[in-house]
């Protein structure tokens, strides 16, 4: 994974062309925050309104930030379910959201959906170790969230999980990135049949 993580708060004086050539270098730009009254904490505001002026984003139709793709990861201390029109927010996270989308939307860049975190600290160890995996994924696996860029991702980093084994077990993590490829062409194998048998149905029906 090459992220390249900046704390927009850490900085007392922002210097605008530096953070505009950040952006400008990223292939994929994420906004990381926590829920803060249904918005994202003041320093982020700020950091927007300094950095992201309407000459950068669009001015002159210039849009330099165009094709490049934009998510949001939020952490909230409320569960997902509440945040629904009847639940106890009584908002949605894409109503919370939306001003952020249509900034990037403007700009021409592409909008990925959303990455919740919800409660971490209350979620079992399995579900957190499963988020950990999805957030993994949600920085850098190529979009859309597709079987076969899921499979390609978990392929690609489980290689290089095994090249930083030790000796003695890169024999035993070889043999599980082995079985693992066997069953993606299993998997692919399946699927070509399953539209071989679809193709055939549709053409009995015409």
């Amino acid at each position: 994974m090459n992220a390249e993580w900046h704390h927009v708060e850490a900085h007392d004086k922002i210097a605008i062309e530096h953070e505009r050539e950040l952006l400008q270098s990223a292939d994929r730009i994420i906004f990381q925050f926590p829920l803060y009254w249904y918005a994202a904490p003041s320093g982020l505001k700020q950091w927007i309104d300094t950095v992201m002026s309407q000459n950068f984003v669009y001015g002159d139709q210039q849009f330099h930030l165009a094709d490049k793709e934009f998510g949001i990861v939020v952490t909230t201390g409320m569960p997902e379910k509440e945040f629904q029109i009847g639940g106890l927010e009584n908002i949605t996270i894409d109503q919370i959201l939306a001003p952020y989308r249509a900034l990037a939307h403007r700009a021409k860049m592409k909008v990925l959906p959303y990455f919740l975190v919800d409660q971490f600290w209350y979620k079992t160890e399995n579900q957190q170790m499963q988020l950990l995996i999805d957030y993994q994924r949600y920085l850098d696996q190529p979009q859309p969230d597709s079987l076969t860029n899921r499979q390609e991702w978990f392929k690609n980093n489980l290689a290089k999980f095994v090249e930083n084994l030790s000796v003695n077990d890169q024999t035993t993590g070889n043999l599980i990135a082995d079985t693992f490829e066997q069953q993606i062409e299993q998997l692919d194998q399946l699927n070509d049949t399953l539209k071989m048998i679809k193709q055939g149905e549709d053409d009995n029906l015409e």
